[in-house]
């Protein structure tokens, strides 16, 4: 889940690929990374990356619902190592929110990093070719 978690992107120094970029047009990263969405994202995020319903209001658990990452939502608006980290350390770490609560687990130690980066990419691919040029700007904007 990535809401709330913008304030803070700039504190995450971790690991991303080489490049700092994904690889949306390696089709087999993109097959890997298809395979892991469905089996680890799509239950929440939707199986077309629509996310759940509300996504943007607390439930009555108090927690936000997956917002989707299609094109209508906002991942597309965090650099790749933002997501990086939301994905494999959760939102409350990836974006220094002590105490923050979210649905979404954290995948390290499920997912490697190599994993998390094709599943990174697949979503990318997924959106309108503007959005993706808009999104790899603000990854070349905001790399180390």
């Amino acid at each position: 889940m990535l809401v709330g978690a913008s304030a803070g992107w700039w504190t995450w120094q971790g690991n991303q690929s080489q490049t700092g970029l994904l690889a949306v047009n390696d089709a087999r990263i993109l097959a890997t990374g298809s395979e892991l969405y469905a089996q680890q994202c799509a239950a929440c995020h939707g199986a077309n990356l629509e996310g759940q319903p509300n996504w943007q209001s607390r439930g009555a658990d108090g927690l936000l619902p997956a917002p989707p990452h299609d094109e209508t939502g906002h991942t597309w608006h965090h650099p790749t190592a933002l997501l990086f980290a939301i994905t494999k350390y959760g939102v409350a770490q990836a974006a220094n929110l002590e105490g923050y609560e979210s649905a979404m687990p954290a995948y390290d130690g499920i997912l490697s990093d190599d994993e998390i980066e094709a599943v990174l990419a697949y979503i990318k691919n997924q959106w309108p070719e503007d959005l993706q040029e808009r999104h790899t700007q603000l990854d070349e904007r905001t790399r180390n």
